[in-house]
């Protein structure tokens, strides 16, 4: 008996020592090395407190990186989770048939390319000479256009928010086809009797059942939109003049560019509480009646 109630923690004590050493012991960490003044040639360290924290909400580049950052978490919750209810909603409806396995496997398979991959292909078709859209609109007509969609201020971060978007909406789609799938066949058949469309059980019957994967679904597109990286990196590496710098790329920049360790740092910290304001935000928001 005794052996018998303990047994459990067997399978649980591994999986926290798991996330103790590989989550919030580096979390720890890195709040310490955040009050040092620190780089990765010298062992040498400086206490300076909280004065990183203090420099980096005077750095008006911090305030453009979580700017873009914001955009790119709305636009993306707006699209993804949107367009992938969509496409579940759609895939799991009657007249589909057969051909609803294809399809589940067209939408989810950019989910597993590369991102470096997708950010090389998109820099090329963002090209203003030979790239892809620029080639159609002046296939279009405009024979002299030439935009330089990646080096333009005012559009190079909407340009990398919108290439990043298909992406991922499979993966968020196969996610909500699980939930839907989950839901009492009942349901639909007593929405049917009292005469509702396609539309209508959509609305009433599926959405409201699949509310807690949605809420899923959105909070795993947040706190990946917050730790936003090689897709700038590759396409514009923050630029042009800092306007589609991100937390991610801020950070990489001070800790690999200017070996500022300890300030690098403070914005994993900021990163790390912003995701984790956000998703309780959203949890808190979800579950209000």
């Amino acid at each position: 008996m005794k052996r018998g109630k303990y047994t459990h923690w067997l399978f649980i004590i591994p999986a926290l020592l798991f996330v103790l050493i590989f989550v919030y012991i580096p979390i720890l960490q890195s709040f310490y090395f955040s009050l040092f003044r620190m780089n990765s040639y010298s062992p040498e360290t400086i206490f300076v407190g909280l004065r990183h924290y203090r420099d980096i909400f005077d750095d008006p580049i911090f305030y453009t990186a979580l700017k873009n950052n914001t955009w790119y978490a709305v636009i993306s919750v707006l699209c993804q989770v949107g367009i992938g209810l969509v496409l579940a909603i759609i895939l799991e409806s009657k007249f589909i048939g057969r051909s609803r396995k294809l399809f589940r496997n067209i939408y989810f398979l950019p989910s597993v390319i590369s991102v470096t991959a997708v950010g090389l292909m998109w820099y090329f078709i963002y090209n203003p000479n030979i790239g892809l859209i620029n080639s159609l609109i002046r296939w279009g007509g405009a024979k002299d256009f030439s935009f330089a969609w990646l080096g333009q201020p005012k559009t190079a971060i909407f340009a990398i928010i919108a290439m990043s978007q298909w992406q991922y909406v499979g993966y968020i789609m196969m996610l909500l086809i699980v939930a839907i799938q989950k839901i009492p066949v009942e349901l639909y058949d007593a929405a049917e009797i009292d005469g509702a469309g396609e539309v209508k059980k959509a609305l009433f019957v599926t959405i409201p059942q699949v509310k807690e994967m949605l809420l899923v679904t959105s909070v795993i597109t947040v706190i990946g939109s917050f730790k936003l990286f090689t897709e700038v990196f590759v396409t514009t590496r923050g630029g042009p003049y800092d306007t589609t710098q991100v937390l991610g790329t801020y950070m990489y920049r001070h800790a690999f560019f200017f070996d500022a360790m300890g300030y690098a740092s403070a914005v994993a910290i900021i990163i790390f509480v912003i995701t984790f304001v956000a998703s309780l935000l959203q949890i808190k928001l979800s579950t209000r009646n």
